[in-house]
């Protein structure tokens, strides 16, 4: 027999389908697996998305994914695309200029872009390969970061003059950056050094922009799947030859964060 669902709980339902509505939000990489879920989550609480990728198929297929699931009657005004290549600041502030123009402001960031890379142990690790990680997971991260955050603090000095002084409109950039980041996992020393680039880069920033009511933080997940990345990965390691993987992919796992932890992180409940 099932138990009645109680008033508080169904509050908190509706608050939870309406928490993003009205919102703007911009998504790097949202052409990849895990940027293409985060689109779907805030589209179906009523935020508007701005998902970037250098990959426009992979857009094209992010838009028909969420289109496909919620059926919106005008998924163009849900979900607005740009090709963007994240370690050119060009490509990036002509988006980023584009997005304002579509939606006059951006009120949060899922600064989600990267490369992983080799995974090959240090002493056989490209530096070519490396220098390109570094270039867009670190690089191409601070100039993400920076374009959207020139135009929250912006909006943020414009509410304090509207407001005589103070502004109560609130900002939040959330970085992708991973277990690895915190630990370095063995034959991913690139991947790793960039990931701990990005916790820097996030305390850092999130000092510099606080007082425009910016809140920046960072996610460190572990392996993610389903989905290529993960099936990829777990191979991978597995081949690597290192002490710290079993031989076979299927043995090799890792604590996944569930990616509803990101969302919590933007929302006002957070705070």
């Amino acid at each position: 027999m099932s138990q009645p669902t109680s008033t508080s709980a169904v509050a908190a339902a509706a608050l939870n389908d309406i928490r993003f509505r009205g919102k703007i939000v911009v998504i790097t990489g949202a052409g990849g697996t895990f940027g293409r879920e985060g689109c779907l989550y805030f589209a179906r609480r009523g935020a508007s998305i701005a998902a970037l990728d250098n990959n426009p198929s992979a857009l094209n297929e992010t838009v028909a994914y969420i289109d496909g699931i919620l059926e919106s009657s005008d998924i163009s005004e849900t979900v607005r695309t740009f090709a963007c290549d994240v370690t050119d600041a060009e490509s990036v502030e002509t988006a980023v200029a584009e997005i304002m123009k579509s939606f006059g402001r951006i009120d949060m960031l899922w600064n989600n872009a990267g490369y992983q890379g080799q995974i090959k142990p240090t002493l056989e690790y490209d530096p070519k390969d490396f220098a390109m990680v570094m270039n867009i997971n670190v690089t191409g991260m601070f100039i993400v970061l920076q374009s959207v955050a020139k135009r929250m603090a912006a909006t943020a000095e414009k509410g304090k003059d509207d407001d005589e002084g103070s502004s109560s409109h609130s900002f939040s950039i959330v970085n992708t950056a991973s277990v690895a980041g915190l630990r370095g996992t063995p034959a991913m020393i690139a991947y790793s050094s960039s990931k701990a680039a990005v916790l820097a880069m996030t305390v850092s920033s999130s000092k510099d922009l606080a007082p425009y009511g910016i809140r920046v933080n960072a996610v460190s997940p572990a392996l993610i799947g389903p989905g290529f990345m993960w099936t990829r990965q777990n191979e991978l390691h597995a081949a690597s030859g290192s002490p710290y993987f079993d031989s076979d992919s299927d043995k090799v796992a890792s604590a996944k964060v569930n990616r509803y932890v990101f969302i919590y992180i933007f929302s006002s409940g957070s705070l």
